[in-house]
């Protein structure tokens, strides 16, 4: 077979003119290399330098490599990484890709953690039950429509006191350490329908978000860092040893009793309208809430406020005067207003265009096919494991302009809008939708919007503030209220 043959192979009838190469990279003796791609990862270089390094080793932004957790975790490492903007969407195409258990690569967790059923997120959208599913998250979220905007103004206000509490009295308040009782707050009143604080049957209190994040983490560990050991530690440990689901299953079965008792009325649905069994919607329901809306919204909005805050005072005079003249324009902050406010809008798409609360996605290819990068081809072979980093794509200078500089005005006017097609946090285009037939987020337009709240909220409330830039947290340093 001639290559021009079997470029072919690419797209039946067009030629491709880039030349067909070899992937480059090799995943080197089994067991040994995997732990030495793996040590480099999360000790020695760091997820983004990690790519980057093998990048200019190999010229080439497809190529393979050992990705976590790898042995001694029963998965097999050996993946195919997708670099840049033009083949990082391929993880998109159905056609090509099945996304079946490959939320998180080729590790997945046990059922166990959510009552022996595969959430939605692990199913293939060629499933049965995938469609109905994701149709019930979509119901639950038209439901909350008219309860998103009070909520959340009732959740910020609630950690706005509590920040200035801290501020007044040590001179500095840590937004990220109080922005969980925002998200854990705000997700239960808008999307169920019940304050998890307020006593009555399965009330949670203020233990919400702290089962949440006790449960959340045997499921991240052997992928994440533990954030308190050094990291060679967390190599001898939590990325070693798998951690049973026993161990937070009081901290589960708590935040279950709520859904199931607090959420009766939306269970109705998915049972009586949609054909779901009750307890199967309950555990993808939490499932959707506290792993998709919560663990994102907890990485975003301190990244956010860290954005905003380091671009310093002229961009936020901007913002203020923007938010405030659209709020007094529209009656308050509605729906109106918020679509009045191209800049702040603009912002929050940068945040998520330089720090996508998902870094990492995957896809196995479900047939043989060619992948093409700028300046070549590449065979992508039947059940092989495909993955790509956000960051890299999202950054890619072959799209953006200054693409590793935050530029807070970056989408705004027609050529701006033009710039969404890249931005790609959802697990698809920001100009796509998202359906009941694919994987795009089914939150893709709630998250920013509600993103685009906070912002609206911070510069209704404060005329300034600034952070400490030497922690990774969103820590005030600085706090102005709004004049």
């Amino acid at each position: 077979m001639t290559m021009r043959t079997f470029a072919s192979m690419a797209k039946p009838g067009v030629t491709s003119a880039l030349p067909l190469k070899e992937i480059p990279g090799s995943y080197g003796l089994p067991l040994v290399d995997s732990l030495v791609d793996r040590f480099d990862y999360f000790v020695t270089e760091g997820a983004e330098n990690f790519f980057k390094t093998r990048i200019q080793k190999y010229k080439s932004t497809v190529l393979r490599v050992n990705m976590p957790p790898g042995p001694p975790i029963v998965s097999d490492p050996r993946v195919i990484m997708l670099l840049d903007a033009k083949t990082f969407p391929t993880l998109f195409d159905l056609t090509k890709v099945d996304k079946r258990d490959v939320l998180t690569g080729a590790y997945m967790p046990s059922t166990d953690f959510t009552g022996g059923y595969r959430t939605a997120v692990y199913q293939d959208p060629s499933e049965k039950t995938h469609g109905k599913l994701k149709a019930f998250c979509f119901e639950v979220l038209k439901m909350s429509r008219p309860r998103i905007f009070p909520e959340f103004t009732k959740a910020f206000d609630e950690l706005s006191v509590e920040v200035e509490k801290e501020f007044e009295n040590e001179g500095k308040a840590s937004f990220s350490d109080k922005v969980d009782d925002l998200i854990f707050n705000f997700l239960c009143r808008a999307l169920i329908g019940a304050d998890p604080v307020a006593p009555g049957p399965a009330s949670l209190g203020n233990s919400g978000p702290t089962h949440l994040k006790t449960w959340l983490a045997p499921q991240l560990a052997p992928i994440a860092s533990s954030g308190i050991l050094p990291k060679v530690l967390d190599e001898l440990t939590i990325h070693t040893i798998t951690l049973p689901f026993a161990l937070v299953s009081r901290d589960y079965k708590k935040l279950y009793d709520f859904v199931d008792t607090r959420g009766s009325a939306l269970l109705d649905v998915a049972q009586n309208e949609m054909g779901l069994q009750r307890d199967e919607a309950c555990h993808d329901l939490l499932f959707h809430i506290g792993f998709n809306a919560f663990g994102g919204m907890f990485i975003l909005f301190p990244s956010i406020v860290k954005y905003i805050a380091k671009a310093g005072q002229d961009l936020q005079r901007e913002i203020a005067k923007e938010v405030r003249g659209a709020v007094e324009a529209n009656g308050g902050l509605n729906m109106k207003a918020l679509e009045s406010m191209p800049l702040l809008r603009s912002v929050v798409y940068e945040v998520l265009r330089m720090d996508p609360p998902v870094p990492l996605q995957y896809a196995r290819a479900r047939k043989d096919f060619m992948v093409e990068s700028y300046d070549a081809q590449y065979e992508i072979k039947e059940g092989e494991l495909l993955g790509g980093y956000q960051p890299l794509a999202t950054k890619d200078s072959h799209v953006f302009a200054n693409a590793e500089e935050f530029v807070p005005g970056r989408f705004l006017g027609e050529e701006g809008e033009k710039l969404l097609e890249y931005v790609l946090w959802s697990n698809g285009r920001e100009t796509d939708e998202s359906t009941v037939d694919n994987k795009q987020c089914a939150g893709k337009d709630i998250v920013p919007m509600v993103a685009r709240l906070l912002v609206a909220h911070l510069f209704l409330r404060y005329d300034s503030f600034a952070v400490d830039e030497s922690s990774s947290s969103a820590i005030f340093t600085q706090l102005t209220k709004a004049s």
